[in-house]
């Protein structure tokens, strides 16, 4: 009985192991300064994060706004049907799904500013490891 149950506990493992290899990736590319399209992108990246993708969303342009501290209105005003905003449902995968989210390299330096105007936990994207997770055979890109 030992073996048998031990067996299964091995055989359970290298299960699981093989799923987190085979892991979904997608990379969420929010550029468009729309905030409808903003909080739709984020409404994909949170179902694609619920069905198993291990997610990283990158922010440019205007949509990096949304990382901000002190984020324009229309990052943060709620939206129908379910009264959420871009920034807010961002946070949530962040916080709930453990989704890396990064402005892009330029655009701090575009801004004139530093890290410190970023939220919590967001970063600034090295632009190599972008390009690779980007290229990767095995993941799905988004572009808004």
């Amino acid at each position: 009985m030992k073996k048998l149950l031990l067996t299964a506990v091995l055989a359970a493992t290298a299960a699981s192991s093989a799923f987190a290899d085979n892991m979904p990736k997608l990379v969420t590319v929010v550029t468009s300064p729309d905030a409808q399209t903003q909080l739709m992108s984020m409404v994909l990246t949170m179902q694609a994060a619920s069905q198993g993708a291990d997610t990283h969303i990158m922010l440019c342009g205007p949509a990096g706004d949304l990382a901000l501290r002190d984020a324009p209105e229309t990052a943060t005003a709620a939206q129908p049907p379910k009264d959420l905003s871009p920034q807010g449902l961002m946070q949530t995968i962040r916080e709930k799904t453990g989704a890396t989210v990064e402005v892009c390299a330029i655009y701090l330096p575009g801004r004139g500013e530093d890290a410190s105007v970023l939220l919590d936990g967001i970063g600034v994207a090295d632009p190599a490891e972008m390009a690779a997770r980007l290229m990767d055979d095995d993941t799905r890109v988004l572009n808004y």
